[in-house]
């Protein structure tokens, strides 16, 4: 039995809790995520893969049911401290390929830095596998200008959770999910 999914929605959720294991707990039912057997995978992007809004992708599974997902998680019981947690994603122009996904966390980071760091670690995985030429020690943003001006890479994308956490000793915990249908 094969099982290439179709369809993927991404996904993200923050929790706080007391108990670091529930502030996880609540952060996956803040995702739409915790009711399921989640499977970590690694992060293939298969090829002809829909991308679907969390909102189309949701009933198509059942409660309980195991659910292969690309996860980052990130948590801390540090008040005060920056945690972000994401997913990015290349996708090459032919869809008969496959692209890649990323599991980025961080302390520190803004939503828009964790974004594009793990845009860039997928775009980057892909471009190793294309050939395509690139300068590791150049910025993200010329790169991917040279990634999409090969027209071997047709996007790249992020979802990202970032938060600073709660005062008074408690856990907070980021996710950012690629579930795949």
């Amino acid at each position: 039995m094969r099982l290439i999914p179709r369809k993927m929605f991404f996904t993200r959720g923050v929790g706080v809790h007391k108990e670091k294991l529930t502030s996880f707990e609540m952060a996956l039912r803040e995702a739409g995520i915790a009711h399921f057997n989640l499977v970590r995978v690694s992060s293939i992007f298969p090829p002809r893969c829909k991308i679907v809004p969390k909102e189309e992708g949701l009933p198509l599974l059942q409660a309980g049911e195991i659910v292969f997902a690309v996860l980052a998680e990130m948590s801390t019981n540090e008040p005060g401290r920056r945690i972000a947690a994401s997913i990015g994603v290349a996708r090459p122009a032919d869809h008969d390929k496959y692209g890649y996904l990323s599991e980025h966390h961080a302390f520190g980071q803004t939503e828009a830095e964790a974004g594009d760091y793990a845009e860039d670690l997928a775009a980057t995985m892909l471009a190793t596998t294309l050939g395509i030429p690139f300068d590791a020690d150049k910025d993200y943003n010329e790169r991917k200008e040279q990634y999409l001006m090969g027209g071997e890479i047709v996007e790249t994308t992020s979802i990202t959770m970032a938060v600073t956490a709660e005062p008074g000793g408690v856990w907070t915990t980021v996710v950012a999910a690629a579930i795949l249908v």
